[in-house]
Formats: C-alpha cells, structure tokens, sequence
C-alpha cells in the first residue's frame, strides 16, 4: 500500500513518501524499474534470484536519486537495497570517492564490504573498510589512491579526518549509514559531527535498519542536502503497522532457570542441539567482555570446542574468530552485542541469550543472527525468575509470546557441580592474566576520546588539593568540553546551565 504524505524536514517544505511495507511485487530482479542487465546478470550468478520487499521498494527510488530512508526486519536484505543502486550509479561515472558507507561495528563494515565486492565485480571496483584496530597509515595509503567506496567505523574515519589534511570526502555523491538507529544513539555524536563536516552539502543519503520507528524523526533530520529547498522527496519505507518485528520462520523460546544452574543449562542445550542439528552453528549471547571470555574457556574445559568475540580481543583475532566461525571450523560462538548488528552467517541454527537483553530492541537484533533469508531458527533466552519484567517488554516490542522450553532437569542436575567448579577455576585463571587491566586501559581510552578527560583531572586535582564546587553547583573543572553545540558532560545531576 502506497500512500503520499506531506512532510517537512528541518524546517523546509519537503514532500515525503511513506509506504508500508506489502507483499512482494516483483519475482525476479528483471522487474525492477531501472536496473541494468549486468547487475541482473551479476546477482544470477551469485544465486541472488528474487528481490526481497525492502529492495522492491527501496531500489527504484534510489535509482531515480531520492534520500531513502529504510526499516525492515534482520535479514531483510537490507545491505543489497544499497549497494545495488550505488554500484549501478558508480558503473555510470567511476571516480575518486564516490561512496562512503558508515556502520557502528568494524565486523559490520567487513562484511558490507564483501557484498560490495561480490557484486561490483563487473566494474573493477576500489574498495577501502576504514576501522580502528588496523593500522591507521596503512589506511590513510589507502585512502590517497581514491577508492570508489570507502566502508568505515565513524571513530577511525573521524580521526584520518581530522589528521590527514589531503583526504577530503568533498566530492562523495551517496553517504550511507547502516543499523542508522545505532549510529545516532549518542555514542557517536563527536565523530559525527567531524565527518559531516567533510561532506559536500549536495549528496544523496540512504538510511538503514532494523529498528528505526522511535528515531524516525531524528533520521530525517539527517536525510538533508540542498535538494530539500528543491521540494526534493525523502522516500520512507517500512514494514507493516503493528507487524511483528521477529521473522515467521524464528522460533522464540525461554527457558525460566535459577542463575545457579544457568551455565550448566547453557551446556546442556549446547551438547543437546549439537547431537540433533550437528550442522548447525550456535552463537551465544552474554553482557560483558569478562563473561565472554570466561564461558569460552568454561567450553573449552568442558571438552566443547568455541571461539569469542568481544571488543577486547585485537583487531585480527576478532576477524580471526569470525572466519572460524562463518567458514564452520567452530559451531560455537560466544559473543557480545558486537555480533548483534548486521552479521550474516547463514547457518546460525540456534541463538542463545545466555544474559537476557536489557533493551527489547536488542534482542530483535540478536535473535535476526538466524532464521534469515527465509531459513529456519531457534531463539533461547535465559531468564532468571528476576528477569521476568524483562521478557514482558521483549514480547511486548516484538508483539509476540515466547514458548516455554522445558529443559532436561537429569541432563542439568548431572553435570551443574562440573560446569560450577569448572567456570570458577576458569574465572581465577583469567583473573591471574592482564586482562582486567587491558579492560581498564580500554576504559581510560574511551573517557579521553569523549571528551571526557577533564573529569579525571579533577578527582586528581580535588584528591592533591582539596578544592570543591563553585556556588553554581558544578566545579570550574568540570565545566564541559563543547564540541560545537554538542557538550559532553556526563554528570547531569549537577551540571550547570552551560550544558
């Protein structure tokens, strides 16, 4: 159903389309308005056949040179919804840095760029994945030799920006930005802010993601070049009104467990599904870098073999893992919401929530790692008799009721005092290693690049010195660093009237 809707944006009169998502209209890509025959002929040979709704809708009017702006389950075929009309663009007039796609996760990025790789192979395209965690010169090299599409994490992008004065994004025609809803949560307000000031005014802008409905707004806020005083239109496509956000074929299940035995009902489905689907890879979701890493040697002693990925492993151990993992070298990966955005493994048989997701939104984006492309999945979650409020809002967000999975209490009670024991030698073996300490490191690296040094100097200075708060309630210390209109004060509770 297609329906025309007036609309504004920042305070131009722009007209918007919205249209809700339908049925599939087009069976094969040969149907699409617009689209030229090597691209069809390229997505034959990658076994790409029928374009999925978000395509059908999205395409055509990127094509014709429209802001998009897209929101479709995981495994939609978002990803393909771009990079389709900007190869098709790019075969047109190839040069310098056409395209610059932003992503929150640097695996993310990778993967985009194997999906502009895959189907740009017709037009030599130049490709550049721009993250931190790899050398920051190498890069740059890279960036001097003007790929067609540069893929990047905003951290290492906003930085060559800021210290590389030849690289220039000055001339970029599509700036794309994947899982946008994660982009725009606050995290990332500094580095945004130092890449769009490199871009050129005029350009086209395609937004993208799972869950999108509550930063709408603020997305089309984004969706601004100087077509908007044109009463240029932004096209918005999303799924049905009141439709589920999780697939049909997913299976949702929770299994209500005391925290005691939560480890060891995490092996034994582990063990259990491994028996029944040995085909299958099983990717387990928990809340912190520590208790990754300690689940995956708890797997490991346990005779069960598994890999992590969490943000304190070294750049080349996470792709490392990724491609043990991806390639089924290893049917077990542990992870944390790293490997919640965007990942497309397809034979993810089972996820596991292993920690309940505080954000309903979060758990959409865990359990769309299976059940893609319209195969079969299974969703676990863990929950503790606690957690219940917790569940209540996941079903609530994803207007669908989990079923009870009935755990197998003999399995459970026969191996609880190993996996217990077990997990605590592992815990006293990492706590004898650096980690905490690469953590800690980790963590100061962060407060700095937020901005946020000045509050550590003042708990040093206050601690040598004594000095207190000014009368207006917030120490001459602690007034903000302000990057433009963007200030970043964390301590609202006593911040004074300059934030």
């Amino acid at each position: 159903m297609e329906e025309g809707v007036e609309g504004d944006i920042k305070g131009e009169a722009s007209k918007k389309e919205e249209e809700e998502g339908g049925e599939a209209l087009c069976s094969s890509y040969e149907e699409l308005p617009g689209l030229q025959p090597w691209v069809v002929t390229q997505l034959k040979t990658l076994k790409i056949l029928r374009p999925t709704p978000i395509q059908q809708r999205c395409i055509p009017p990127a094509l014709a040179g429209r802001d998009v702006i897209g929101a479709a389950k995981t495994g939609s075929g978002k990803t393909l919804a771009f990079v389709i009309p900007i190869l098709q663009k790019l075969s047109v007039d190839p040069f310098g840095i056409h395209t610059l796609v932003l992503t929150p996760t640097r695996e993310l990025a990778f993967q985009i760029a194997d999906q502009f790789r895959g189907v740009g192979g017709p037009v030599s395209l130049r490709l550049s994945v721009v993250v931190g965690g790899l050398d920051a010169v190498g890069q740059g090299r890279e960036l001097s030799h003007s790929p067609h599409v540069v893929v990047a994490t905003p951290g290492r992008l906003a930085d060559l920006l800021q210290n590389s004065p030849d690289f220039t994004l000055k001339r970029i025609k599509f700036l794309v930005l994947d899982e946008a809803d994660r982009l725009m949560d606050g995290r990332f307000d500094g580095q945004l802010r130092t890449i769009w000031a490199g871009l050129p005014p005029k350009r086209q802008t395609l937004l993208f993601s799972a869950t999108i409905t509550d930063r709408l707004q603020r997305m089309r806020q984004l969706a601004t070049s100087e077509a908007r005083l044109k009463l240029w239109q932004v096209f918005v496509w999303r799924g049905k009104e009141g439709e589920r956000a999780t697939v049909e074929e997913l299976e949702e299940c929770y299994a209500l467990v005391h925290p005691v035995v939560k480890d060891a009902t995490l092996v034994a489905t582990v063990l259990q599904h491994a028996e029944d689907k040995p085909r299958d890879l099983i990717l387990v979701f928990t809340d912190t870098c520590k208790r990754t890493q300690v689940l995956k040697m708890l797997l490991g002693a346990l005779g069960i073999e598994s890999v992590a990925l969490h943000s304190m492993l070294p750049q080349k151990d996470r792709m490392a893992a990724l491609a043990r993992f991806k390639s089924s070298q290893v049917k077990v990966l542990i992870a944390t919401d790293l490997a919640s955005r965007g990942l497309d493994v397809p034979l993810v048989g089972l996820v596991i929530n292993h920690m309940a997701p505080t954000l309903p939104k979060t758990y959409i984006h865990r359990v769309g790692r299976t059940a893609r492309a319209g195969r079969k999945g299974t969703a676990l979650t863990l929950v503790s008799p606690h957690e219940i409020k917790v569940l209540l809002a996941i079903e609530g967000e994803t207007r669908r009721k989990m079923t009870e999975m009935k755990t197998d209490e003999v399995a459970v009670a026969r191996i609880m005092k190993q996996v217990n024991v077990t997990r605590r030698m592992q815990e006293i073996r990492l706590e004898q290693t650096d980690f905490d300490e690469r953590r800690n490191i980790n963590k100061r690296k962060r407060i700095i690049l937020e901005g946020r040094v000045c509050l550590i100097l003042t708990r040093i200075i206050r601690s040598s010195t004594g000095v207190t708060s000014t009368t207006d309630g917030c120490s001459l210390l602690e007034m903000p660093i302000v990057h433009g209109d963007h200030c970043s004060c964390r301590t609202s509770s006593r911040c004074n009237p300059h934030c």
